[in-house]
């Protein structure tokens, strides 16, 4: 059997982390994917499709994606059925997501997909910096092949 599913859409609202009990990452958030063909009046049609990812794959959404931002999505489609406050009868559709990946170049505050921020002035992107992310480097070249 095949279930596999490749979405290109923009984020719709801020993805919402959580964590369940046993402190595993869960993160929700929502695609507005436009499709291929208009309506009759010539109107673009856009589906709103409920994404879930899980561990890293929702740290790594909760700490990139914004709303609005472009995202490939690669996952499988999964049916739920649930019992409303009514009592009613309720199926609704989500993708589980395997993989998600940057679908544009440059977020909505002027940085590129890999957190870096273009400066006009220099012509060149400066990528940002924190503590942890680098480790200091002693001036001794020591046995560099080159």
């Amino acid at each position: 059997m095949l279930n596999n599913v490749i979405l290109m859409g923009r984020l719709t609202r801020d993805p919402e982390l959580r964590h369940t009990q046993s402190g595993v990452a869960v993160v929700s958030f929502s695609l507005a994917v436009d499709r291929d063909f208009g309506s009759r009046d010539g109107d673009k049609q856009t589906d709103f499709i409920d994404i879930v990812a899980w561990r890293q794959t929702a740290e790594f959404v909760a700490k990139y994606f914004t709303k609005g931002r472009m995202a490939v999505v690669s996952g499988r489609l999964q049916i739920r059925d649930w019992t409303d406050k009514d009592g009613g009868k309720r199926r609704s559709a989500e993708v589980i997501a395997n993989n998600v990946y940057f679908g544009d170049s440059r977020g909505n505050n002027g940085g590129d997909s890999y957190g870096r921020s273009y400066d006009q002035a220099s012509d060149r992107y400066t990528a940002p910096v924190t503590g942890s992310d680098f480790a200091e480097l002693e001036e001794d070249d020591g046995d560099l092949p080159f």
